[in-house]
């Protein structure tokens, strides 16, 4: 279910965003933000929309930057971003001072001229996106030259195994290596079991279609160049999907794996952990906070994600902050994500987080911030042995793997291109077609969206 919103969510944005491509500039009183003074002092009334359910991190960091901006109004509305609302809201002119977006859809936006460049705002807050933010992160939302969006957090992937499922498969860690898909395949083999013709237990888990961009760009492809252009049918590609095809393939087929994975109470005491029903999985960073309340059920380690070349692979991936074109109070704004994503505002989150594991007897796996100097001094001061050595090893794998990013790479056609290449996979997993033509075809689609994109519609 889990994998079925995600996709359902993206087609969303894909269909409104190509909408807005015709739309931009319509009743949002043209206001780009190039003659803006944010210099000036903060003042008047702030409306952003984001922080969507917040949790003691967040409502740690929003009473810090409300803390800084004395002189500052502001408002929250904590609802869900919503693609369509939001191009309503810019035709209407009543649009919010900030937005919180996924990074993806940030070159979309800017593109199309629905969003300011913040280029100037961090140069009157004396912010270097470099060094504020590991620069794979900043590339998410670099376009033309400009930085369109603030980042937050970077939980990279990783792969969880199952020390029980693997020890009872005689198989071991190295044998989990994505860099020499042969040997991987025998371990998953070794692993998998089947009842009634059914996955019952999975060697490995890819997770996808979650994780396809991981696994294209790690195995030596390319979502798009330099200028945001798709690049969908690079040659290269095929091999991330041929190995895909290889894992299913030996683990029942596509569909019997996604209708098992779809089963998974992956947030709830029968996890696939505790139930045993993988033997290693593809996960993000935030994921070992969940299931670490089971430590005393199941045992886990961790393995890098192995690109192509043998070296350790990870993808930046997460949420930002943009100032809408139209945006009322822009300086305001512009002071606001400063602080709301700067070292101290951090530290109070992760201050709030010890505070709240401490009540709850949880195990500290760190803040992953997206800003490397946050993630480091958390790690030093807060993150201590946990009296599981193998789950501290799980945390210092995902520590490890945070200098391996590398950006999805930002384009006009973001959305699009991350929809049709899954579906371009589903095509391939299903035997519905070659990887070549899925991919022939995925490009064409995406690139439709960039021209309709950069041309405005």
């Amino acid at each position: 279910m889990r994998k079925k919103l995600i996709g359902l969510l993206a087609i969303g944005a894909v269909a409104v965003l190509s909408l807005t491509a015709c739309t931009s500039g319509g009743g949002n009183n043209n206001k780009s933000g190039s003659n803006t003074d944010y210099s000036a002092k903060p003042s008047g009334t702030l409306t952003s929309w984001s922080f969507n359910n917040a949790d003691d991190v967040g409502k740690a960091r929003l009473a810090y930057a409300a803390a800084q901006l004395k002189g500052v109004t502001i408002k929250i509305d904590g609802t869900p971003f919503d693609a369509q609302k939001f191009t309503t809201r810019l035709a209407s002119g009543n649009v919010p001072d900030i937005v919180q977006l996924d990074r993806t859809s940030v070159t979309q936006y800017a593109a199309q001229g629905l969003i300011q460049p913040l280029d100037k705002c961090f140069s009157a807050r004396k912010i270097n996106p470099d060094k504020r933010w590991y620069p794979y992160v900043v590339d998410d939302v670099r376009y033309k030259g400009q930085i369109w969006a603030t980042p937050q957090f970077y939980q990279p992937p990783a792969i969880l195994v199952n020390v029980k499922v693997m020890k009872a498969a005689g198989v071991t860690e190295d044998q989990i290596n994505t860099s020499k898909p042969d040997e991987l395949i025998t371990a998953i083999q070794k692993m998998y079991k089947a009842s009634g013709g059914n996955p019952s237990t999975l060697g490995l888990d890819p997770n996808v279609p979650g994780n396809i961009g991981l696994w294209i760009l790690g195995m030596g492809g390319q979502l798009n160049d330099s200028n945001g252009k798709p690049t969908l049918d690079n040659p290269k590609n095929v091999a991330g999907l041929d190995l895909l095809k290889k894992i299913m393939d030996a683990q029942g087929g596509y569909a019997k794996v996604e209708s098992f994975t779809g089963s998974f109470n992956s947030f709830g005491n029968n996890n696939q952990f505790v139930e045993n029903q993988v033997g290693s999985q593809v996960d993000a960073q935030w994921y070992p906070n969940v299931i670490s309340p089971y430590l005393d059920k199941i045992d886990v380690r961790a393995v890098p994600f192995m690109a192509s070349n043998g070296k350790p692979f990870s993808v930046a991936s997460g949420t930002s902050f943009a100032i809408p074109k139209g945006a009322k109070n822009p300086v305001a704004a512009c002071a606001w994500m400063d602080e709301i994503t700067n070292y101290d505002s951090w530290i109070a989150a992760e201050k709030a987080r010890v505070a709240t594991l401490a009540k709850n007897h949880g195990i500290n796996t760190g803040l992953f911030t997206g800003s490397p100097q946050a993630d480091q001094a958390i790690r030093k001061q807060y993150v201590k042995p946990s009296g599981n050595s193998d789950f501290d090893q799980v945390i210092q794998t995902y520590y490890k793997v945070l200098d391996y990013g590398k950006t999805f790479g930002s384009s006009p056609a973001g959305q699009t291109i991350n929809q049709e290449l899954s579906n371009a996979m589903t095509a391939v997993l299903l035997g519905q077609k070659s990887a070549t033509d899925a991919l022939k075809s995925a490009q064409a689609a995406s690139l439709r969206a960039y021209n309709s994109a950069v041309k405005g519609g």
